[in-house]
């Protein structure tokens, strides 16, 4: 099982990024390092419903929650929303342990 981290940023949240990206990347590279977090970015629709949208992918909710609740963006009003989900990995591949 994997959980997903959806961000939905402010319409203004491009401008904020720029200021804040140095220390969002350090936090991702962190959590990276750890290997709890395994993918991450934006998603590159400029229109429609997922205009503004990034993603990761973390190997617990508690990963996730954990990044979330200190991440500059989220601090400073880059994102204004935010959820986590379940994910099945349907094609993953078996771990030593299953």
């Amino acid at each position: 099982m994997k959980y997903v981290m959806l961000y939905e940023s402010t319409p203004e949240g491009l401008a904020k990024a720029r200021a804040n990206f140095p220390a969002h990347r350090a936090r991702l590279d962190e959590f990276h390092a750890r290997g709890t977090l395994l993918l991450a970015g934006p998603l590159m629709e400029p229109d429609g419903p997922l205009a503004r949208t990034a993603i990761g992918v973390f190997t617990s909710r508690e990963a996730a929650e954990e990044f979330i609740s200190d991440d500059p963006f989220v601090l400073n009003g880059v994102v204004a929303k935010w959820t986590v989900n379940e994910w099945n990995e349907v094609l993953a591949q078996p771990t030593a342990a299953e």
